[in-house]
């Protein structure tokens, strides 16, 4: 595959593409799961000058021992938020897009592909892709890992010297997601199907390895990974775990995709040599295996993709100089910051109807709570609730939240029980000690109506997000 320089009509075709990318990212609202606890988490770490090594934010599991891998990411997440809430974080969520997407379309370009193919496998791309944009830790790995397939198909074409920057990758990445491992992956198939110089794949390959250890666990992140791929509570009740199915708009781009690559790699002229292989097949395992891994498998089909499409744009499209190169780039540089009025914050002051920056998040809800202290706890709350309340509200304790590693079976079991209003909902919950109770309105009719005909729980507040419920008799409050 030979190396093509950038030019400004090229430029123009990513600018388009990025221009859909960033107003999607900017209009995606932050949704509570994870990422208001690893705000916690990033302020915990901050002002104690330690990251947490034992549970502080549910009463059920306080006092155990917990790891805190995406620690880094956590602090940057809570920086970020201090100094300018939403609207920055949603700014970070879209450069960091823009910068992984880039990325991916400069190493497709270098590596062959066309001005049109590489644009339209990019979209594609961020079609498939963009529903794994949650603010969450391995949103900070993406640029990471699109940054080392740039430089190992630089290596692949002789370019000995980029592989000496992976072990800096590798150094930043395990401080601040999981993921870490699959530098590892890429950089081993490297060095063992790869054709660049292989001294140096090595050299560079100790120093990921050995860069791993430079985190506050050491050789404990490498038990944390085997725990997150093992742990049960994970492998039985977190989708993304789970096998991907053909469910969405995202996922039946994901799997045409599938469908229709191999009989590209066939008919085109252009073949996909044998490191390319080894990262198709072992990436696509992992997407197969579970839909945590499909983001990272779409971002190696891409570029493989944009390559074998170079042949037929040489053919039938003929690719010539642009000719307003200036126009080109100043209209790249209009579409790609065009999308910057739909920050939250910004496009409130144009656009009445605007999205919330936030949602199913009980804000009021739990400044209601923060307002009337003297009510009993313990608070059992809906999982994405307990991920805000743990942030915004820390004097209340939760019994269970998001972290799904952190807490055993059974009390996993328990919560789906009472969250569907199971036959035994009510003697789970007083067997947790819970007194005051937090419920979706959205995710959990069922019991939020099993509750309204209780005799034994009364209706404190509601409003479109959540619902307060006291255990009777409830007083004056």
């Amino acid at each position: 595959m030979t190396k093509q320089r950038i030019d400004s009509a090229a430029f123009l075709w990513l600018a388009l593409v990025l221009f859909i990318a960033l107003c999607i990212a900017f209009l995606l609202p932050v949704t509570p799961q994870d990422y208001w606890w690893y705000l916690r988490i990033g302020r915990d770490t901050l002002s104690s000058g330690a990251v947490p090594r034992l549970d502080s934010l549910t009463f059920s599991q306080t006092g155990t021992p917990v790891d805190y891998q995406s620690w880094g990411a956590a602090v940057v997440f809570w920086l970020i938020y201090r100094m300018g809430g939403l609207a920055l974080t949603g700014l970070l969520r879209g450069v960091v897009l823009a910068v992984t997407y880039a990325l991916g379309w400069a190493t497709a370009r270098r590596a062959g592909a066309g001005r049109v193919g590489a644009g339209l496998v990019l979209l594609a791309t961020v079609l498939a892709s963009s529903n794994n944009w949650s603010m969450r830790p391995q949103l900070l790995a993406y640029p990471l890992f699109a940054l080392a397939l740039f430089i190992l198909f630089r290596w692949q074409n002789g370019g000995k010297k980029a592989v000496y920057w992976l072990p800096l990758i590798s150094l930043v990445w395990v401080n601040l997601h999981g993921s870490f491992v699959l530098l590892i992956l890429l950089a081993g198939a490297a060095l063992v199907f790869g054709r660049g110089e292989r001294r140096s794949m090595a050299l560079a390959f100790t120093g990921v390895l050995l860069a791993t250890l430079a985190n506050p666990r050491g050789l404990g992140t490498w038990t944390y990974v085997f725990n997150s791929l093992t742990v049960q509570s994970s492998q039985q009740f977190s989708a993304e775990w789970l096998p991907p199915v053909n469910t969405g708009w995202q996922m039946n781009i994901f799997f045409l995709w599938l469908l229709v690559f191999p009989l590209l790699a066939w008919l085109g002229r252009l073949k996909i040599d044998r490191l390319e292989w080894a990262w198709f097949l072992g990436f696509g395992f992992l997407a197969l295996w579970g839909e945590r891994y499909v983001i990272w498998f779409i971002f190696i089909l891409s570029i493989l993709t944009a390559c074998l499409l170079a042949d037929w744009e040489k053919k039938y499209l003929h690719e010539q100089e642009a000719t307003r190169p200036a126009v080109n780039l100043a209209l790249g540089l209009v579409f790609v910051l065009l999308p910057l009025a739909l920050l939250p914050g910004a496009r409130e002051k144009w656009w009445k109807q605007a999205p919330p920056a936030t949602e199913n998040t009980p804000v009021a809800a739990t400044d209601w709570l923060a307002a009337h202290p003297g009510l009993p706890g313990p608070l059992w709350s809906e999982i994405g609730f307990s991920s805000y309340l743990e942030f915004a509200l820390p004097e209340r304790p939760t019994w269970i939240d998001t972290r799904f590693e952190v807490f055993p079976v059974e009390q996993w079991q328990n919560y789906e029980a009472i969250s569907y209003a199971r036959y035994d909902w009510e003697s789970l919950l007083d067997a947790s000690g819970t007194n005051l109770l937090m419920v979706s309105a959205l995710n959990q009719e069922n019991l939020v109506s099993a509750l309204k005909s209780s005799s034994n729980w009364c209706e404190l507040r509601r409003d479109p997000v959540a619902v307060i419920f006291q255990r009777a008799p409830c007083g004056g409050q």
